[in-house]
C-alpha cells in the first residue's frame, strides 16, 4: 500500500518513489550496458525519427530558436496538436486554453495528478500500469485501487472495476493501448468506465501516447470523443513514441480549459517551458501525412510479429499485443516463478535484457505476472532479431 501523506511530508521514503537501486528501467540498461546484452527492456527506439522532425528541429536551433517558448507551449506546436485531434479524432480544441506542452507526457501525468488529487483522494487504475502513476498518486498523498488485467486476455473485470470505486474516488486514470498489456481498450470498456467515472464526478485522466500504435484490426478510441466525457477528460500525448524521439520529451495534455489551467499552475512551477526547437520539431511531424502513421502502424506490427514467434521457439508462453511497444511473454516453461529474480539472471544466461512485469503490479498473483516478462520490440529488426536468436540457441531446445 503506499505511504499516506503524513509519511510523505516527513519524508520516509517509499520502495515506489525511491528504490535503492533506481528504476527498474535504469538497473536493467544498466545490466544490458555491463553484460552486453541485447535490451528489449527499456522502450526506446534504436532508431532515428522521420528526418523532416529532425530536419526542422536543427533549422530552429540555427535559426535563433533558443530560448524559453511561452509556458503552455509555441505556437506551432499548440496548433500543431488542435489540427492533429481534429483530423484524427474530430476533437475540437482551442490552443490557447485547452493545450499544454510538457516535457514529456511523463510530466503531464505528474503536474495533473499533483494538482488534482489531495491526499485521501482515491484514483481508480488498472494493474499493471506505467510505473510512474504509483509514485505521482503517492507523492500526492492519494490511494490508488487497482483493477487486475489479468494475463493472458487482459479483460476488464466489470464488477471489480464498479467495487473500486467509492465516495472519495477523484480521478480514474488509464492508458490506452495500454503499457504493458499491449491491450487497446474497447469502445464497449472505456463507456462502461466513462460512465462509472460519471456516476462518481471522477475527472478521467487517458494516457494515450501509443495512440498510433494500435495495430489491425483494432482501433484507438479516445476518451474525450464518447458521450459526455470530454468535459471530464484529461488526454496525455506525446511525440516520443510516434516519432522515435523518447530524448526530446516533448508532451502534451489537452482537456477543458480550466482543468488544464489547474494542470499549468503545477507545471510552470516545475519545468515552466520545454526544448523550443524541439517543440517545433514535434509540430513538422504532427502535420505528416497519412501514409507515415499508417506505415509506422504496420512497420511495427511486423516487428512484433517477430519478436512473438522468437519468444514461442524460445518456449515463452506470449501474449501478442493489440497495440504500443511491447510483448508480454510467461517465463513458466523454463521453470519461472519469480520474475524479478529471472529478469537479473536473463542477461548473463541469454544475453538479452528484459523486463519483469510484476514490477508493474500492486499484486503480481491477482494479475497472473509473477512469472511474466517485458520485451521491447521498438528497435531494429537486426537488434530483435540478434535478440531472438540469443534466446531460441538459449532455450528453443525445450520447445
Amino acid at each position: 500500500m503506499p505511504v499516506g501523506y503524513g509519511e510523505a511530508m516527513t519524508g520516509k521514503r517509499s520502495s515506489i518513489t525511491a528504490p535503492a537501486g533506481g528504476t527498474i528501467f535504469a538497473r536493467m540498461t544498466q545490466l544490458a550496458t555491463e553484460t552486453g546484452a541485447v535490451n528489449l527492456g527499456q522502450g526506446f527506439p534504436d532508431s532515428d525519427g522521420p528526418a523532416t522532425v529532425r530536419d526542422t528541429a536543427i533549422e530552429a536551433i540555427n535559426g535563433g530558436h533558443n530560448q524559453y517558448p511561452p509556458a503552455r507551449g509555441t505556437g506551432e506546436l499548440l496548433a500543431a496538436i488542435a489540427r492533429h485531434q481534429q483530423r484524427w479524432y474530430g476533437i475540437e480544441l482551442d490552443p490557447a486554453s485547452e493545450i499544454l506542452v510538457t516535457t514529456g507526457a511523463t510530466e503531464a501525468i505528474a503536474a495533473s495528478v499533483l494538482s488534482l488529487v489531495s491526499p485521501g483522494d482515491e484514483v481508480v487504475m488498472f494493474e499493471p500500469y506505467y510505473d510512474s502513476y504509483a509514485a505521482m498518486v503517492e507523492r500526492a498523498g492519494g490511494v490508488r485501487r487497482t483493477v487486475p488485467l489479468r494475463f493472458p486476455d487482459f479483460a476488464v473485470d466489470e464488477a471489480a472495476l464498479e467495487a473500486a470505486f467509492s465516495e472519495r474516488t477523484a480521478v480514474v486514470l488509464l492508458n490506452t493501448p495500454h503499457n504493458p498489456t499491449g491491450k487497446v481498450f474497447t469502445r464497449e470498456e472505456l463507456a462502461f468506465i466513462g460512465e462509472l467515472a460519471t456516476r462518481h464526478d471522477a475527472i478521467v485522466m487517458c494516457d494515450e501516447v501509443y495512440e498510433h500504435l494500435a495495430f489491425a484490426p483494432h482501433e484507438h478510441v479516445p476518451m474525450a470523443t464518447l458521450p459526455g466525457m470530454a468535459e471530464r477528460t484529461l488526454t496525455f500525448g506525446s511525440g516520443g513514441k510516434t516519432f522515435n524521439t523518447t530524448g526530446w520529451k516533448i508532451g502534451w495534455v489537452t482537456g477543458p480549459a480550466d482543468l488544464v489551467a489547474v494542470v499549468n499552475g503545477a507545471k510552470q512551477y516545475v519545468t515552466f517551458g520545454t526544448g523550443t526547437p524541439l517543440q517545433l520539431g514535434i509540430a513538422s511531424g504532427l502535420e505528416m501525412s497519412d501514409d507515415f502513421f499508417t506505415g509506422l502502424r504496420e512497420d511495427m506490427a511486423l516487428r512484433r510479429d517477430v519478436l512473438a514467434d522468437g519468444l514461442r521457439a524460445a518456449d515463452f508462453d506470449v501474449v501478442v499485443p493489440q497495440g504500443g511497444y511491447f510483448v508480454l511473454a510467461d517465463a513458466a516453461p523454463h521453470g519461472v516463478t519469480d520474475a524479478e529474480q529471472y529478469a537479473l539472471e536473463l542477461p548473463e544466461a541469454a544475453g538479452v535484457v528484459a523486463v519483469p512485469a510484476s514490477v508493474f503490479c500492486d499484486d503480481a498473483e491477482a494479475s497472473g505476472m509473477a512469472s511474466v516478462m517485458r520485451f521491447a520490440f521498438c528497435k531494429k529488426r537486426s537488434t530483435i532479431d540478434e535478440a531472438v536468436t540469443r534466446l531460441v540457441d538459449t532455450y528453443g531446445q525445450r520447445a
